[in-house]
């Protein structure tokens, strides 16, 4: 049995569908989506990080000291949030489907020849099945069309091509498009995944994160700090063995048990453990506040991602335009009366396709205009016709493309309106003609109708598609901020460009007939595309595979992309775009493999999803500069108290007093502050600029202290109560830094933080819990002085700093 258009429409016998399921060829589609749970669980869990700081959790909880191992939540925290961020992108990949029909309907014979129609699920669809089709119906699988009867299907969600096709024997069907007309026999020639949904569908499919410079430059710090850890905790756990008598005495006197906690207070305080946390914490809020905007967030990280796109490609319908036609002028052409009540006649037709559906904004239907005659719109004719006899609009009238439709006038008076129609078209417009003719209409079926004789053009209409009220403003803010911007479209260009200039878009031209791309699989090829997308900013007729190379051309010109869409030919590019936006009302593999959902596809929210990413790059930056600070002179203290093996002077619970007043707490606040501040590239080299000089003033001020506690001979608790006034107060003096400029918030979160030391200090139960000592007035005299100093000299750093 052939696959061809020539072949006969008889179905398959139950014998021969067996056969073929047996073979595995039917249509079920593939599910992989890449890592599996049981992968992301290791990826997030069994790592060298989570190995020393779980296993100094761990070890404290066995040993008795719960109270030391609070650290432990941001540890939990942090896995949660990581495994619960790639599983939900999983999930929501593993949802993903070009295919949304219920029910296929296909032709099959039993044992005895005769033959019936069965309703099967789409998985059952088997090669070589006769699909029946009919309007509203989706193709399940790619097929040959056997028969057709005025077949029409839609193949703008796969292609971005928005016209209607006619379906004739012998013309291939793709698996995903619609019937939008008429009805056909077409033969099943490709099934599963090698169907052309399932391409689309398997390479959408596999499992990525959003690019994120926050996520990856906080990923490079745990890195070196992890590094960092495994010198430095052999030299913090030799330094705390030796200060308690040497590693045997240790042993021996159980006083390797207060040397182990001090050893894991000086390695926790090393680890920024809130930083992931606080990260998380800030995208999930802009998420939020997103989603009150109509904008949903498939993947926390995306709300930071379009704060760094310096190119925004647009898809042009449903992005810039609101997917349908308007009436843009109307030019008549001779003085037959009449041709405003047909046009209304068309307007207000049942069957009116979306052309004709327009005119009903300015044209309104005669009442008592009897319809005598009429030919329904087809693709495969590009007409319709009405025959009225009353003397208002007497005659036939025929709306249709002008080469069509004037094709048997006489020149005289087709000429000139067929050389003004071409030059509307070569402007983007869309083009039809209403000519009229005396005579009626030929008497025959709707397939096989033709035109009247002597028709003449009554008048010349245009058609544009509606560009968003939001667009040009959109646009205009987005060219302010140094963004760049490509349309990319399935449209003829000419109209493309047209959409793309009345939008605001600059640099139009003609538009680009993405046909005359190169071939972007060679060297050459791609070297040429990225000439062509570096010069060229309006294409049209780009196929879906072409969509994806432009996004890939893109980024290797060194852009950072984001690229909106709402069909499934837009899902490869959204998918390999640094940031996918997707409208609300667009295909479901679409929505799937966006980052971002524009619920209401309303294209002006992007400015404000700019404005949270913005906010939430400042705020983490910010952050960051406070938990590195911490970090840097905590590997201060770990190596110098190592090597002068000197006792640690913390317990690990009054570092996370200390951590709370000068970094978690304000960090909750500084997290979600408003901030307008425009993107710059290197957030990790600015935050480094910073935490390096601060760490070393505040650990070189701390030191200086506890070396004048130790060689003062004071006890261990009255060391440890002056590191933490020493500490809280200098380290104190990077949050005010930071927190400038100021605002009532930041003031009121300053003055609560410096309040809470002295809170702290004061309340019995709580210096008892921390096993703080009672200082004399010489040594907190000591310590508040080398901390104005310390703060002196952060400030005077800063700013020369600053200035630089």
């Amino acid at each position: 049995m052939t696959t061809n258009g020539a072949s006969s429409p008889a179905g398959l016998t139950l014998v021969e569908v067996r056969s073929r399921i047996q073979l595995g060829q039917t249509n079920a589609m593939p599910s992989d989506t890449g890592r599996s749970f049981w992968r992301i669980m290791q990826a997030n869990l069994f790592t060298l990080f989570n190995l020393i700081v779980g296993g100094s959790f761990a070890l404290l909880l066995v040993l008795g000291y719960w109270q030391d191992a609070l650290f432990g939540f941001f540890v939990i925290a942090n896995v949660v949030i990581g495994v619960a961020q790639e599983f939900r992108a999983k999930l929501t990949l593993s949802r993903l489907a070009v295919l949304n029909a219920p029910r296929a309907r296909v032709l099959r014979r039993d044992e005895s020849g005769a033959e019936s129609l069965h309703e099967v699920r789409v998985a059952d669809v088997v090669l070589d099945d006769v699909l029946v089709l009919a309007a509203g119906d989706q193709v399940t699988a790619d097929a040959v069309v056997l028969e057709a009867n005025g077949l029409e299907v839609d193949e703008s969600l796969l292609t971005g091509e928005s016209d209607a096709l006619d379906a004739a024997p012998g013309r291939e069907l793709l698996s995903g498009s619609s019937i939008v007309g008429g009805s056909g026999l077409a033969r099943v020639i490709r099934v599963g995944a090698d169907s052309y949904a399932a391409r689309i569908t398997a390479e959408a499919k596999q499992f990525s994160l959003v690019r994120s410079e926050l996520r990856s430059g906080i990923a490079r710090i745990i890195k070196w700090i992890t590094i960092a850890l495994l010198p430095v905790g052999a030299i913090v756990v030799n330094g705390q063995m030796q200060a308690v008598g040497g590693w045997e005495a240790a042993i021996a006197t159980g006083a390797w048990r207060e040397a182990t906690v001090a050893s894991a207070a000086s390695l926790i305080a090393m680890i920024p453990q809130g930083l992931v946390f606080m990260t998380s914490v800030a995208l999930a809020v802009g998420a939020v506040k997103l989603a009150r905007r109509e904008v949903l967030v498939q993947e926390l990280a995306a709300v930071e991602g379009l704060a760094r796109v310096d190119m925004l490609c647009l898809d042009k319908t449903g992005t810039l335009t609101e997917g349908r036609l308007v009436l843009d002028s109307v030019e008549p052409v001779s003085d037959i009366a009449g041709w405003d009540a047909a046009l209304g006649h068309f307007a207000a037709d049942r069957d009116a396709n979306a052309t004709a559906k327009a005119l009903g904004e300015r044209f309104a239907a005669v009442a008592s205009l009897e319809l005598h005659a009429a030919v329904p719109f087809s693709s495969a004719r590009k007409w319709s016709a009405a025959e009225f006899r009353d003397p208002r609009a007497a005659g036939s009238w025929v709306l249709g493309a002008p080469d069509i439709v004037l094709a048997g006038a006489a020149p005289a008076a087709a000429q000139p309106v067929l050389a003004r129609t071409s030059e509307l078209a070569a402007s983007g417009l869309r083009t039809l003609v209403l000519a009229h003719s005396p005579e009626a209409l030929p008497e025959t079926e709707p397939a096989a109708a033709h035109l009247p004789p002597r028709l003449v053009p009554a008048a010349v209409l245009t058609f544009r598609e509606k560009v968003r009220p939001d667009a040009h403003e959109t646009l205009e803010y987005f060219r302010e901020q140094g963004v760049s911007i490509r349309v990319i479209s399935g449209d003829d260009p000419r109209t493309v460009a047209a959409v793309a200039r009345e939008a605001g878009v600059e640099h139009v031209g003609d538009g680009f007939d993405a046909r005359r791309l190169p071939d972007a699989s060679t060297p050459e090829g791609e070297s040429e595309l990225d000439a062509i997308m570096g010069r060229e900013h309006v294409f049209g007729r780009v196929t879906p595979e072409q969509k994806k190379a432009m996004v890939l051309s893109l980024q290797r010109l060194g852009y950072t992309v984001a690229m909106t869409g709402d069909g499934v030919n837009d899902a490869l590019a959204l998918k390999h775009a640094d940031m996918g936006i997707a409208m609300g009302s667009g295909a479901a593999a679409t929505r799937a493999v966006a980052r971002l959902v524009l619920l209401d596809g309303q294209f002006s929210r992007l400015p404000r999803i700019v404005a949270e990413g913005r906010q939430v790059i400042a705020n983490v930056e910010r952050l960051a500069k406070l938990f590195l600070s911490k970090t840097t002179y905590a590997i201060l203290f770990a190596v110098v108290f190592g090597l002068l093996l000197w006792p640690f002077p913390f317990l690990p619970r009054q570092l996370s007093i200390v951590d709370g007043l000068t970094i978690g707490l304000p960090a909750l606040v500084l997290a979600l502050l408003p901030n307008i501040q425009k993107y710059r590239p290197g957030f990790l080299q600015r935050a480094a600029r910073f935490c390096i000089p601060s760490g070393l003033i505040v650990g070189g001020t701390l030191i200086s202290v506890v070396a004048y506690a130790y060689l003062g001979g004071y006890a261990a608790p009255v060391v440890q109560t002056a590191a933490v006034i020493t500490l809280t107060l200098t380290a104190l003096w990077v949050l005010v830094i930071l927190s400038r400029p100021f605002t009532w918030i930041t003031t009121l979160v300053v003055i609560a933080a410096y309040a809470g030391l002295g809170v702290v200090l004061s309340i019995p139960i709580v210096t008892d819990f921390l096993q703080l000592g009672a200082p004399p007035i010489e040594l907190i005299a000591v310590a508040v002085g080398a901390s104005v100093i310390g703060s002196a000299v952060l400030e005077i750093t800063h700013r020369l700093l600053h200035h630089k």
